[in-house]
């Protein structure tokens, strides 16, 4: 558990290959097919060969609750105990977790032993991270995943539309066709965009403090 942008999938890997581990997704737009570089999904090369469930296994359009993760999350931990492997569940969704460890219905804590492990970096140095990532992420060509997805009067309150990228980048496409050719007011509504996204995405750290606490 942790922070977006402190290191959890590299340690989960880290931990999987070191106790044999198979790896169970828990972050909320993680679990949706596609937008690998707006959700910041952990690339093939980055699994180094670990089995990883609930990764890009919903439908982009579906509204995934935290019961439906439970009951996925369920049967992936069977499916991996069987294999005599150790399962972890690896996300900043804290609502997910909270929900398979403390609802009675899944009794999790009758029927597992659990180590949780929060990673905790300064807030400071995650938003200079955040800055950094957003900027990779639009480099690697976030736009144009944003763009092919785009439908203006799409349902943008579930399902993967909720990642923090697409309701920004949306709005600059929704504006893009009323811009007759000016590049510089293509560019400075790109940037306002892209500061969009790392105020939201620092306000998500803020709010991942907050539920921990």
């Amino acid at each position: 558990m942790g922070a977006t942008g402190t290191g959890k999938s590299r340690l989960s890997v880290d931990l999987a290959t070191h106790f044999r581990g198979e790896i169970i997704n828990s972050d909320k737009m993680q679990v949706y097919k596609g937008l690998e570089i707006v959700t910041n999904k952990i690339t093939h090369a980055e699994k180094q060969g670990v089995r990883h469930y609930l990764l890009g296994e919903i439908e982009p359009d579906s509204n995934f609750t935290a019961e439906d993760f439970c009951l996925k999350s369920n049967i992936y931990i069977e499916t991996i105990l069987k294999a005599q492997c150790v399962p972890i569940i690896v996300g900043g969704s804290n609502s997910y977790i909270e929900k398979l460890v403390e609802d009675p219905v899944f009794m999790f804590k009758h029927k597992y032993d659990g180590c949780f492990i929060w990673i905790d970096v300064e807030q400071s140095v995650l938003n200079r991270r955040v800055d950094t990532r957003v900027d990779e992420m639009v480099n690697a060509g976030l736009m144009d995943e944003v763009r092919q997805i785009f439908i203006p009067d799409a349902d943008y309150t579930k399902g993967i539309r909720l990642s923090i990228g697409v309701p920004e980048m949306a709005k600059y496409l929704r504006e893009e066709k009323n811009i007759d050719g000016v590049d510089e007011s293509k560019k400075m509504i790109v940037q306002a965009s892209i500061s969009s996204i790392k105020r939201n995405t620092r306000i998500l750290i803020c709010n991942h403090f907050d539920k921990i606490q």
